[in-house]
């Protein structure tokens, strides 16, 4: 049974990336272009894993991961940040609302994995 994994980005072309590099790591993948359709698409799903960006509209990364860890199915699902943002404050801000780890922007799909295969039992 493969594992599911969330993608949450308002690049479309982001998320394809992402998709992409996970379906190859067996993953199936749901996407959501904000914190809120991310949110949406959680409802009564069983994810092992939750890539979300920082900024988007509607709802950001932080807000969005706040939400999620107050859902109890949730509260220990890794949840990694994939962003542009490089700044100590937002890194203190992502971990404080509960992300498990934080990669830049443009990532190395090699990279994503490992760190996946690191926090993905």
């Amino acid at each position: 049974m493969s594992k599911t994994a969330l993608v949450v980005d308002d690049s479309s072309s982001m998320r394809q990336m992402v998709a992409y590099t996970l379906a190859q790591a067996g993953f199936t993948v749901l996407e959501g272009g904000n914190g809120q359709e991310g949110l949406d698409k959680l409802a009564g799903q069983k994810v092992a894993l939750i890539i979300t960006d920082l900024n988007m509209p509607v709802m950001d990364g932080i807000e969005f991961i706040k939400q999620v860890r107050a859902k109890p199915p949730y509260k220990f699902t890794p949840v990694l940040m994939l962003t542009t943002e490089t700044t100590d404050a937002k890194k203190q801000a992502g971990k404080a609302a509960g992300a498990t780890g934080w990669l830049v922007k443009p990532f190395n799909p090699q990279n994503l994995l490992q760190v996946i295969a690191k926090v993905v039992p």
